[in-house]
């Protein structure tokens, strides 16, 4: 049983100004997908060290983004670079989620050995898990310790699925501000929306709010949003209903007011995935496990991927604001690397090849009849993220301008530089 939650009481944040000073609502949502979080994780290194060569080597991704958020392994990645240091900076900078997940995966997800490892997993897959996730929780409870919801350095957002009430939760720094009752250990967070049915065990929590215990009994918020950028959204433009100050006054869905980078985990290559002949012979177990992955667990975190992807390509379109959306995800993904656990050092290194390659790709939209993404324009993933980090420091920058709070800063560090 948890300890009482102790009053929330703000904290320093980043740098980052309201966005009420500024032109532009800044999103960094990053899709579930297990070990494969490698590929995001890739991509972010990528734009942080653009942002590094623009602002000095100490900036952030969470100085720049309005919210982040995550689903599952997603949701880790979101607070690994939220949740505050010692020094109340970002706990992990994002060069260093290779590293994290190179050494930890092996141990969150131990292979079978057995000669016959498919057959062991298939009989493992009937009694429980298969995995009991034990290093998991020891490993997130050590790096994010006693930090909560409301202490993170920008707002996040992460969704799970509460299987008594079979209905989305939420955990939206949004929402801490109005309901305590949310205001759970990050670390707790992150396990829930981690625990993929079948995969890992679901995990039950409690906080308790002004003397009132409420109790979680969650699994991975895939369940529910995979790519969590349009929940991420809503709750954005359902703070601004309530009249937020720190958003300027526009509508909920202007959409083209947001600046958006989403990122998926990779998927199966076409020919590798299911057919209907296939799929017509299965019975219970058939849809539960196949060679290297579970059919029912892919299928509806891929349904919800693209569906989300599907809305906000037409929705930015329609506002002719497409460059305001970057969605970055690979579909090509063959063997062993569209599984979400197959963790052996190799799988890791190739996933990380994957993501250095998706950069040098050219920016690609679904195809809504083929399900394929498919090049849009020219330019590369890479170009594309160059082109935003501009906008990021831009936005910062006229947010510190225009913010009485960030001329004091810029004040403060411009004397700080000439008494050196």
């Amino acid at each position: 049983m948890e300890s009482p939650s102790s009053p929330i009481v703000e904290t320093p944040r980043s740098p980052l100004q309201a966005p009420t000073f500024g032109n532009l609502i800044t999103v960094l949502s990053i899709d579930g997908g297990g070990i494969r979080g490698l590929i995001p994780g890739t991509i972010l290194a990528f734009l942080e060290s653009e942002l590094q060569k623009l602002d000095g080597e100490d900036a952030r991704l969470a100085d720049y983004f309005d919210v982040v958020s995550g689903t599952s392994t997603g949701g880790l990645v979101t607070a690994m670079l939220t949740t505050p240091n010692e020094q109340n900076r970002p706990l992990f900078a994002a060069k260093d989620i290779k590293d994290f997940y190179l050494q930890h995966c092996p141990k969150i997800f131990p292979q079978n050995r057995s000669p016959f490892p498919h057959s062991a997993n298939l009989v493992k897959s009937l009694t429980g898990p298969k995995y009991d996730g034990k290093y998991l929780h020891d490993v997130v409870k050590e790096k994010l310790g006693d930090r909560r919801l409301h202490q993170t350095l920008t707002n996040v957002v992460i969704p799970t699925f509460d299987i008594k009430r079979l209905q989305p939760i939420i955990f939206s720094s949004y929402q801490v501000k109005n309901n305590p009752s949310v205001d759970a250990l990050l670390s707790d967070i992150c396990i829930a929306t981690s625990a993929a049915p079948t995969y890992l065990p679901a995990h039950h929590f409690e906080t308790n709010s002004n003397g009132k215990a409420r109790h979680f009994n969650l699994i991975d918020g895939g369940v529910a949003a995979n790519n969590p950028a349009l929940v991420t959204m809503g709750e954005v433009s359902r703070e601004i209903f309530r009249g937020s100050p720190d958003f300027f006054p526009i509508r909920p869905t202007d959409y083209n007011r947001f600046l958006v980078l989403s990122l998926g985990t990779g998927s199966a290559k076409a020919e590798e995935k299911y057919d209907a002949e296939e799929a017509a012979k299965w019975g219970l177990l058939g849809w539960l496990t196949s060679d290297n992955s579970t059919p029912l667990v892919d299928i509806f975190m891929q349904a919800s991927g693209d569906m989300v992807d599907i809305h906000l390509s037409t929705v930015f379109a329609a506002l002719h604001s497409e460059g305001n959306y970057l969605r970055i995800q690979d579909d090509n993904l063959t063997g062993e690397l569209s599984s979400v656990d197959i963790a052996t050092q190799e799988n890791l290194e190739n996933l990380v090849k994957v993501g250095e390659e998706l950069l040098k790709k050219p920016v690609s939209r679904v195809n809504l009849e083929t399900g394929v993404f498919e090049p849009e324009y020219k330019a590369t993933n890479e170009e594309a993220l160059i082109k935003m980090a501009k906008l990021l420091s831009d936005e910062k920058k006229v947010r510190e301008a225009r913010s009485p709070a960030g001329k004091s800063v810029a004040a403060a560090a411009a004397t700080a530089t000439a008494a050196k």
